[in-house]
Parts: structure tokens; sequence; C-alpha cells
């Protein structure tokens, strides 16, 4: 059985992984599902102090609070950057990381600096209170590239109604690594790219997955939307057991 870690991408708590860790734990696998500072229950923590590294001290904070070991560590679209780090900080407790339709952020760069520099002008500009990063309309972030297959009006709503601004200072931040986790186990589970397209990315060196190049990676397809805890749960879980196994 493996001790599974969900971190949830952008305006998402640890609620957006319900229909996933269900059947997880019906196997008999551990699960942890966070939200990190900010964010849903824990919305009242957030404010302008927030940054990236307080998202990595949440996960170091649960991974090492908990004594948890052997930990398969997954990350959703935004959550690739503090992910990468708490992976840095503490990879002797870590057995696998898994990117599902997200990616690793290189040492030194900010979430920011893998946006075009028009879709960075428009995110600085949706700031509010100097720290809150709303969630874009659908019709935006699809103009982004972000796939809404597999998501109907239900789950639009449900999306929408839940999310919380995130804090900008998790976007602006530069991630700084060690190298410790450069030599862990690491998985991509691609939802809104076939892998044949994935690949051509890696070797155009797309900002996206500039950090697989040349990199021993294990790619792995589920295909449906950007959001694979809400258009495809149970694959989702199946796809996580599957990974883990390995």
């Amino acid at each position: 059985m493996s001790t599974f870690v969900l971190v949830p991408g952008y305006w998402l708590g640890a609620w957006a992984w319900d229909a996933v860790a269900a059947p997880l734990r019906a196997a008999g696998h551990t699960v942890h599902a966070v939200s990190l500072t900010g964010l849903a229950e824990r919305a009242g923590e957030g404010g302008p102090g927030v940054d990236l590294e307080t998202h990595v001290a949440d996960l170091t904070g649960l991974i090492t609070g908990a004594d948890l070991r052997e930990v398969v560590l997954v990350a959703h679209s935004g959550a690739g950057a503090p992910v990468t780090g708490a992976a840095d900080r503490v990879a002797e407790r870590i057995r696998r990381v898994v990117y599902l339709d997200s990616g690793p952020l290189a040492d030194g760069l900010a979430p920011l600096d893998q946006y075009p520099p028009e879709q960075q002008a428009r995110v600085e500009a949706s700031v509010l209170d100097g720290w809150r990063y709303p969630m874009p309309s659908w019709a935006e972030l699809a103009a982004n590239g972000a796939s809404l297959v597999g998501l109907g009006a239900a789950e639009q709503a449900l999306i929408q109604q839940r999310a919380t601004a995130q804090p900008i200072g998790t976007l602006r931040q530069r991630l700084k690594l060690t190298g410790t986790g450069a030599t862990l186990p690491k998985t991509l589970v691609s939802c809104s790219f076939p892998l044949d397209q994935v690949r051509a990315m890696i070797a155009d060196g797309h900002p996206y997955f500039a950090e697989l190049a040349g990199s021993e990676w294990e790619l792995a397809e589920l295909p449906t939307g950007h959001w694979p805890m809400f258009s495809r749960p149970a694959d989702t879980a199946r796809v996580l057991e599957q990974v883990a196994a390995r």
C-alpha cells in the first residue's frame, strides 16, 4: 500500500481530491489531501506574506510532522512549484513525485516566469488588495490554454463556487533548490496533451516541460481536460495507483 500526498492546483483545496481520495482509501492506501495556506478552509490564513516558500513549508511540515515516509507526492497544475520545492527539501522521505497535468519548476524561476509576458500582465492586473489573485473566468482559462474537456456545467459551477483567490506571492517568488531531489523517480501524467505532443514540446524546450529534457522521466497519459480529479476521478485514482506501484 502507498502513502499519497495530493496537492491541488491554484484556487483549490483538499476538497478537490474527494472523488480521487475515496477509491484510493477504499483500496487500502493512506491519503493526505492538502489545503495550502490561504486556500479553502485555510483562507483565513491568507495575506500578502504568503509566498511560494510558505507552501513548500506547508508540505514539508505535513510530511515530517506526520512522519510520512515512502511518500508518493502528487502535484496538480500550479502545485508543481511547491511540490518540486518540498521534494527537494525532504527527498529522503519521497518515493516518487507525480506531476498530474503539471510540471517541475527550475531552480531560480518563479511560476509567473513560465507564462508569456502578456499573460503575466493579465495576472498582475487582476490582483486584488495587493495579494489576492482570483480565479479567472472559464473563457479566460481556456484562452490561456487550459483544457475544459470533461467539465460539465455542474463541475464548472462547483469549482467556481468553492475556489479561493490564490496568494500572488506563490506565483511571484523564485524557487530555490539544493538539487537533493533531482534523482527522485518522477512521473508526468499528461491529461491535456497527447504524449507525442508532450515529447515534441520537451524537445522544443517549451517552458512547461523544459525540466524534462535530458531527464529520466516516466510518462503516462490520462486523456481528459486540465482538471482530471473532476472530469475522470475514478480513472485518476487508478492511474495514480498504477504509477505508485512501479
